[in-house]
């Protein structure tokens, strides 16, 4: 495997350096009436290279115009960006043309635009019918977009209700785990995307557990809840199946270890929150190979199959 490039291995602020793409379209009508007139909307999404932190916005069209509003709305928030990665739409080079205009205009009348001029935007566009060049950003797309598929299906939203999924599903994939914080075998916090944006874990508004309550129960105010928990519900599986590596059992220096900081499937567990445990005691078969762990949680030494654990994308023992 080649080595990463020069973007994703910097030590720079969080979206600093951006990948972009749309996904889409969806459905959104104008009001709650029955019969209010629907229209198509989509998904932008920008992941800082570095931190693989996600930040989604809800947009109207794929035009220029729309773009370039959205990229005034991210800037606000997220801050001037160095460098944006995308591929090589229409929209980006038209964005990206009027940008340079604006620079070369105000540079030409204040001080400032010169100051302008020389922090501008650098537009770095990948190859046509390459996709496999922008797939730090191409994945997220597609996980949001798959699950955004699933708990949405048929039905149509307004545009704040659809813009409060995406906010909430843009927390959830902030929130995952990446390494331990500290080797104290007594903190289980972990480091997130969301640490570099907001320097804590991100948290979330406590909520009825919508999907345990029949949905012909829910209000119009509660349907966007529901669809975050769904959407936690399916992509938090997913992604702690995605940790556990299949790895021969040859391979002993993959298995997990005494002290070792794991992530516990948690089926009814609220968005935002992934069951964190330290492992204190293996029982190992006839093979060698580790089958059931203590793991300590609160006070209480609990027994779990060690196929239910999953260890963190990133970590290093000492």
């Amino acid at each position: 495997m080649g080595d990463l490039p020069r973007d994703r291995v910097r030590a720079i602020r969080s979206f600093a350096e951006v990948g972009k793409d749309f996904a889409g379209p969806f459905l959104v009508k104008s009001s709650n009436l029955r019969n209010a007139c629907s229209h198509k909307a989509y998904l932008c999404v920008f992941v800082c290279l570095a931190t693989k932190a996600v930040h989604l916005e809800l947009v109207s069209t794929l035009s220029t115009e729309a773009y370039v509003a959205t990229l005034g709305r991210f800037v606000s928030r997220r801050g001037l960006p160095d460098l944006i990665q995308s591929d090589c739409g229409t929209n980006y080079k038209g964005t990206d043309r009027y940008l340079k205009e604006v620079v070369v205009l105000s540079s030409n009348r204040t001080y400032l635009g010169t100051a302008m001029s020389k922090k501008g935007i650098q537009w770095k566009f990948d190859p046509s019918a390459r996709p496999h060049w922008g797939g730090i950003f191409e994945a997220v797309v597609k996980i949001a977009k798959t699950h955004l598929r699933r708990v949405i299906s048929e039905t149509i939203l307004t545009f704040e209700e659809l813009a409060t999924v995406f906010c909430k599903i843009e927390a959830v994939l902030n929130s995952r785990p990446l390494c331990p914080l500290s080797s104290d075998p007594n903190d289980l916090e972990v480091l997130t995307p969301g640490y570099f944006l907001i320097g804590q874990p991100l948290k979330a508004l406590p909520e009825y557990p919508f999907r345990e309550i029949n949905s012909s129960r829910f209000s119009r105010f509660d349907l966007p809840q529901q669809m975050t928990q769904s959407s936690w519900h399916r992509w938090s599986l997913e992604y702690l199946h995605l940790l556990q590596k299949h790895v021969k059992w040859s391979n002993k220096t993959d298995l997990p270890r005494v002290r070792d900081l794991v992530l516990v499937k948690e089926p009814n567990a609220l968005p935002l929150y992934w069951c964190r445990v330290r492992i204190v005691k293996l029982s190992y078969g006839s093979d060698g190979v580790p089958r059931v762990a203590e793991v300590l949680v609160g006070d209480s030494v609990l027994q779990r199959v060690v196929a239910t654990l999953s260890r963190l994308p990133i970590y290093s023992r000492t």
